[in-house]
């Protein structure tokens, strides 16, 4: 049997916890210390070990529309997978096992999970499956996804996986600075997505929690291409330094426009949007430097436009903006954009427009589906809706308050 002896199915919980034990002691003692290439046929190996046969490692690609197999000894080659007609992608979008029955056995498609962010999908086949079988590859699959999540920052390999198009200088910079896509946590779950994927250049996110306190920024640099992509980068790494020193949400826009002025002169700016979120109370402010007004969801549909009082785009030198605030409520989102995705039109034709946005919104907001795959079925339909049409670089980020759990109350 490939990798070794499987373990015996007799012998009782202690003897499994045991097994499960070196077996994941072996992985990461091991995992660390392999080069990038090796860490395929390390986790073919340990898995053969349980039994496991047939074993893919499937990452998602740039433009969130294919699981893509990792290459390497031991490893299923195939086909990448659609995320949206495949049991892998089902495993993908849910976040969960998903078990189908064979004559040979069972597959098993498990999410590589890291943080709330969905690495992709590791898939086995077994002769049969039980609750132990279940425990152990989850804990395999939690440590697989850390270890590639870690080796990801240090090797080409992962991102040529994942690179299915041709993709733009300005946007291999634009992904080079962009935090995981996804972060969930108990009390706040948030997600982004840029377009196009592949030659994206001024539109850019960034976020952070900090203890109770999430910061969220969103710009877009005025123009295209490298440009673009430089303005866009200064005003990221302007907003985290001044984010780092704990200054507020006014100072942080005061210290992003003197940093896109004195950098690129008066005739360049980057429209933003900065909030913070206290996660212990719901409590939202933010700050808008030119940017649409977000969206607040509540009870399924978009119920408002968070309207409010805006300053010029940094580097403008505008006077020092208002802060804005609001109280959620558990389980509101706040859906921020740029222009670049309500102000595409066909040629000839109208804008695509904030109402279409809106109804959008309205329509998937009742498939009740968590924020990950909220964002991603958002833009895939937007971009469907909009003829596949993208002359401007398009931003959705979706954050999602769930309120102060009882656990997080008692640990204060």
């Amino acid at each position: 049997m490939a990798g070794g002896e499987r373990r015996p199915r007799t012998g009782g919980p202690g003897r499994s916890e045991a097994f499960g034990e070196h077996l994941l002691g072996t992985l990461l003692d091991r995992g660390h210390e392999s080069p990038p290439h090796l860490l395929g046929p390390l986790i073919a190996e340990q898995v053969g070990r349980l039994g496991g046969r047939e074993i893919a490692i499937l990452l998602q690609d740039y433009g969130q529309l294919l699981l893509v197999p990792v290459p390497g000894e031991g490893l299923v080659a195939g086909e990448p997978q659609p995320i949206d007609d495949s049991d892998a992608g089902r495993a993908f979008l849910d976040g969960r096992r998903v078990e189908v029955g064979q004559a040979d056995g069972v597959r098993v498609h498990l999410p590589l999970l890291d943080g709330g962010d969905h690495v992709g999908v590791m898939a086995v086949t077994l002769d049969s499956i039980d609750n132990d079988d279940r425990r152990l590859l989850r804990r395999i699959t939690a440590l697989v996804a850390d270890m590639l999540v870690t080796k990801h920052g240090y090797t080409d390999l992962f991102f040529r996986v994942r690179r299915r198009e041709p993709m733009s200088v300005a946007a291999e910079i634009q992904w080079s600075v962009l935090p995981p896509l996804a972060m969930s946590v108990p009390r706040v779950a948030v997600a982004g997505m840029l377009e196009p994927a592949y030659d994206v250049a001024g539109d850019s996110f960034d976020y952070a929690l900090n203890g109770d306190v999430l910061h969220v920024a969103v710009v877009d640099a005025m123009g295209h291409g490298l440009d673009a992509a430089t303005m866009a980068t200064v005003a990221i790494g302007a907003y985290r330094h001044a984010r780092r020193i704990s200054i507020g949400l006014s100072e942080i826009y005061a210290f992003m426009d003197r940093a896109i002025a004195g950098q690129f002169g008066p005739d360049h700016f980057v429209t933003a949007q900065m909030m913070r979120l206290n996660t212990a109370t719901g409590h939202l402010q933010w700050v808008n430097a030119g940017h649409p007004a977000p969206l607040l969801i509540r009870g399924q549909r978009a119920i408002r436009r968070l309207h409010s009082p805006t300053t010029l785009p940094v580097g403008f030198g505008g006077q020092e903006p208002r802060i804005s605030e609001l109280a959620l409520e558990p389980g509101d989102r706040v859906l921020c954009f740029t222009d670049g995705l309500i102000e595409e039109h066909e040629t000839g034709g109208e804008e695509f427009g904030e109402q279409q946005l809106i109804d959008w919104v309205d329509r998937l907001a009742r498939t009740g589906t968590e924020v990950r795959t909220a964002v991603r079925s958002l833009s895939h339909t937007l971009m469907r809706e909009r003829g596949g049409i993208t002359t401007d670089d398009a931003t959705l980020f979706l954050i999602e308050w769930r309120g102060a759990t009882d656990a997080h109350q008692s640990s204060r």
